[in-house]
């Protein structure tokens, strides 16, 4: 084929002419889903669900009619499907430690336990004071001691709440002014059910009654705000006291004299630290509204301003320091209802061990974070869970018992523990630190109700006399232990309650 090339007529010698450029088939060309996979690759292996690939392909701007058109699916949530189904996953690490929003310090946590227990000490300062008939085989004073300081407890724990809405809300000014109103009328209502109780003490048990009272309204103003530093510094004139009179009795006058000192250092901090709240609003009006069920506002501009948190909420949160104050009372007093030597130090122990417990049920926090993060199934996420949970309360009995041990060596004649009494004070301390993880869940309805059973049973035994104090108490211990470990297990393998 040596032969010369027809050439179109018109057409120059050196012209070639152009050779007709095939089509290529449709069966050999590239799949836009594989283009369209490459060029998202990153993502897509990152994902976890094909939802994720579906919202950031409508963001891009395809509609259905386009999808339809150029991929051939019916909308973006199916070609969403088949993306992720045809790229790998390859989940990116973490450039360094994952956050852990429930890292606390240890340090901290051990100072609210020391301030927790330090105020005790007035006791060993005020016992010239209790004179007069005992009631109930009760020692003289303290039946209107007691009733003052359940009342407290329970006012100030709703209180407390009621606080913490409000800063968790961004409202600081009407979390202080909830507590300018709330912490007096918390002293005064103590005070007056002291008096109501007060029998046939001596004026003397119902002023001290009165400062009690004081001084847990100004000490729940100073813990709510963070100012524990400030509170263990105002106790300290008085722990000084209490500690050198265990060792050699002061002179009653100089005893008796530490008690105001420390009680106005404390009620004038606390008065410090809510004191903006009248500058920056109109007054006790405010605080009264802050209080009520429908709220206050502080400065926030009005489109920012939040829902006002229900008053019906901190409910709850009052009953459960009620029932576990009755808990810890009669933990304490079981010895004194039995005819024996006074129970004190147990209550010591497990106020004292409340630092710990708090450090702890961060620590469990921060596990179940980490839970989330590492499991791939919800059978492993629960058995991670359960595993936390339990060296959490593991380690919390562990420093219950050391302090219940140690304590009859620094306290005088009491007895050391052992038998129905430690037993009955673990399983205690399985029901405080049981019924704050379920707080901290935000199941506090549940371990409110346990706690006001175990403490109406407990109160019916004694009122009855059925049976010994301490095995009594431990059997309603161990039942509500029981009942709260069962809810906690059934709160572990739920995701949602780790938030």
């Amino acid at each position: 084929m040596n032969g010369n090339v027809r050439l179109p007529p018109g057409s120059r010698p050196d012209t070639v002419p152009g050779i007709p450029r095939q089509r290529t088939p449709s069966w050999a060309r590239p799949d836009p889903v594989d283009e369209l996979a490459g060029t998202m690759e990153e993502f897509i292996a990152a994902a976890v669900h094909p939802d994720e690939i579906a919202a950031l392909l409508e963001s891009d701007g395809l509609s259905d009619d386009q999808i339809r058109e150029r991929y051939g699916v019916k909308n973006s949530f199916a070609l969403a499907e088949t993306l992720y189904d045809r790229v790998e996953r390859r989940y990116p690490d973490p450039g360094g430690p994952a956050p852990d929003p429930w890292r606390t310090g240890l340090l901290g946590c051990l100072l609210r336990g020391v301030v927790f227990a330090l105020p005790g000490l007035a006791y060993v300062l005020g016992a010239p004071l209790f004179t007069g008939p005992g009631d109930f085989g009760l020692p003289a004073g303290t039946v209107p001691l007691l009733a003052g300081a359940l009342c407290g407890w329970t006012w100030n724990q709703g209180l407390a709440h009621r606080a913490y809405a409000w800063l968790g809300l961004g409202d600081r000014p009407a979390a202080g002014r909830a507590l300018l109103l709330g912490a007096p009328a918390g002293a005064l209502l103590g005070s007056l059910v002291a008096l109501a109780c007060a029998g046939g003490a001596g004026p003397a048990v119902v002023v001290f009654a009165a400062g009690q009272s004081c001084y847990l309204a100004a000490a729940t103003v100073l813990l709510v705000t963070g100012r524990e530093r400030l509170l263990l510094a105002a106790l300290a004139p008085m722990a000084t006291g209490a500690v050198l009179s265990l060792v050699d009795p002061l002179p009653e006058t100089a005893s008796l004299a530490l008690l105001p000192v420390s009680l106005a250092a404390v009620t004038v901090l606390g008065l410090r630290e809510v004191a903006p709240a009248l500058k920056d609003g109109p007054g006790w009006t405010a605080g009264l509204v802050a209080l009520s069920p429908f709220g206050a506002y502080g400065v926030l501009p009005a489109p920012r301003r939040p829902a006002a948190p229900r008053l019906v909420g901190s409910l709850p949160y009052a009953l459960f320091g009620l029932a576990t104050g009755v808990l810890v009372l009669y933990a304490a007093l079981g010895d004194v209802l039995a005819g024996e030597a006074a129970g004190a130090p147990a209550a010591v122990a497990l106020t004292l061990s409340m630092g710990p417990a708090e450090w702890l049920l961060y620590r469990f926090r921060g596990g179940g974070l980490a839970a989330l993060r590492s499991s791939s199934s919800v059978r492993d996420f629960r058995r991670t869970t359960v595993l936390t949970a339990a060296r959490c309360l593991a380690a919390y009995l562990a420093v219950l018992l050391a302090t219940a041990l140690a304590l009859p060596a620094l306290w005088p004649h009491a007895p050391v523990p052992g038998g129905a009494r430690l037993a009955g004070l673990l399983l205690l301390g399985v029901v405080l630190w049981t019924g704050l993880l379920l707080q901290s869940f935000g199941a506090v309805t549940g371990a409110t109700a346990v706690c006001c059973a175990a403490a109406l049973v407990q109160t019916l035994l004694l009122v009855t006399r059925t049976g010994d104090p301490h095995l009594t108490g431990t059997a309603v211990y161990g039942t509500a232990a029981a009942v709260q470990t069962a809810l906690v297990c059934a709160l572990l393998g739920r995701a949602t309650a780790h938030r």
